[in-house]
């Protein structure tokens, strides 16, 4: 199987900025600690909008990003974030060779 890769971008409100951050600093390190099959998982801030992040992930497979995806410090980080997001995007979803 080959790796998947995603980008990805979130734009947070002004007024939840700080919170929001904290979120994204702890689904980090929660996924660094707890996710098989993570090769990658950077978390950017935007030089040019202090509102903005990109997260730069790297699976093994689809299969560790969908397991990723149902861990509860995924669903715990998407519930904290409801509503604090302005946009939410994936740019890219590669495979890498």
């Amino acid at each position: 199987m080959k790796n998947i890769v995603i980008v990805a971008k979130i734009k947070v409100k002004e007024e939840f900025r700080n919170e929001v951050y904290n979120e994204l600093l702890k689904l980090h390190e929660s996924t660094h600690k707890n996710d098989e099959g993570c090769i990658q998982y950077d978390l950017h801030k935007d030089l040019g909008d202090e509102n903005s992040f990109t997260f730069v992930e790297t699976w093994q497979n689809a299969e560790f990003l969908s397991l990723h995806e149902q861990k509860e410090h995924f669903k715990s980080f998407v519930l904290k974030i409801e509503n604090k997001i302005e946009r939410e995007k994936i740019l890219k979803k590669y495979v890498r060779r």
